[in-house]
């Protein structure tokens, strides 16, 4: 049996237009250039939509009732809304199930499975660049010890730990940054360096995919294990993502090494009320090249094998199978769960 081909439609040209028509998808661009994709002969995957771009009732019905997902975001990929189908919250006991983990001993084992990951990841990275690497037995060690019945106090000692950890590890590998983009530390939030904000737009999209991931999955996205949580904060998606941040950095140290200073921006930005500042963003022409290229690094095959057949998988079904794994622990289905951590090529 041939299996339906994937496409994803991105409308990423300022002007371009989504719509319905005899049963595909069209885009036109604002040259009145026209795409098809026809909705039974291959399966649409994904719609992501910019800001400046233009889109059918039609056609967002039709990604509703298909289980289509749909990603808006600025032109400069920053995510501020998906849709989603109403049948999303009908799958009650996976949440309730969730939602019991966060008090008991699920919970515990769940937040220790992340930090331990999130170590490894670091350690792999490390490793294939000739870097000083992580003592992991002993911070595996150090994480089983610890023994807590609440989960909040389990969290200020694993991220004290992790936080160790991370910033010994941003240490390194921003000695592979060209020097004269080679940012002091690591900064996640408002970052003035451009460094610093092309790591926190290649999160922002790594983001995205665990979202998707996580809804597909029917748990909640706002109730995390290692992550407090805060109002506006999707803690479970901040929680997953530490599986596959490696991956993204190792893309973002290679990427990173071809930009020189010619390639970057800056944008005069609030910082509060009375005071302004500066902060440098890549351009916007390799912004565009930037997602474009992260987008086909999450089509590439690791050597994990998947839930029912294959000896390899992508990225992205990589992070989905996950979310899904998780979920089964979640309700019982599975007596354990050990995220399964990819090699890089």
């Amino acid at each position: 049996m041939v299996r339906a081909k994937v496409e994803k439609i991105v409308l990423d040209g300022f002007g371009s237009y989504l719509g319905m028509e005899k049963g595909c998808f069209i885009v036109k661009d604002r040259n009145e250039n026209v795409e098809r994709y026809p909705l039974f002969e291959n399966e649409i995957g994904e719609v992501i939509l910019k800001s400046g771009n233009f889109v059918s009732t039609g056609a967002l019905a039709s990604c509703g009732f298909w289980d289509i997902d749909v990603l808006i975001t600025t032109q400069k990929g920053k995510s501020v809304a998906m849709l989603k189908s109403l049948d999303d919250d009908s799958h009650v006991k996976t949440r309730l199930c969730q939602y019991e983990a966060y008090g008991n001993k699920k919970g515990i084992h769940i937040a220790k499975q992340l930090v331990k990951s999130r170590i490894e990841g670091q350690g792999i990275v490390l490793r294939k660049y000739g870097l000083r690497a992580h003592d992991r037995m002993g911070v595996k060690g150090r994480i089983n010890k610890i023994e807590s019945e609440s989960l909040v106090k389990l969290r200020r000692k694993l991220t004290g730990i992790e936080g160790k950890a991370t910033e010994h590890y941003f240490k390194h590998i921003f000695q592979l940054i060209p020097n004269n983009l080679r940012p002091d530390k690591r900064s996640a939030f408002k970052a003035y360096d451009g460094i610093n904000n092309i790591f926190n737009l290649a999160y922002e999209i790594l983001s995205w995919k665990v979202h998707r991931a996580i809804m597909k999955a029917k748990l909640e996205p706002y109730l995390g294990f290692l992550h407090s949580l805060q109002h506006g904060k999707p803690s479970l998606v901040c929680d997953l993502q530490e599986l596959y941040r490696h991956l993204i950095e190792d893309f973002l140290i290679q990427y990173c090494r071809r930009l020189g200073r010619k390639d970057f921006t800056t944008k005069a930005e609030s910082v509060s009320r009375k005071k302004k500042g500066k902060r440098e963003y890549l351009n916007n022409f390799l912004t565009k090249d930037l997602t474009k290229r992260l987008s086909k690094y999450f089509e590439m095959e690791v050597e994990i094998p998947r839930i029912r057949i294959g000896k390899k998988q992508t990225i992205n079904t990589l992070i989905n199978e996950e979310a899904l794994l998780l979920a089964k622990y979640l309700r019982n289905e599975r007596k354990e769960w050990n995220p399964r951590i990819p090699q890089l090529n």
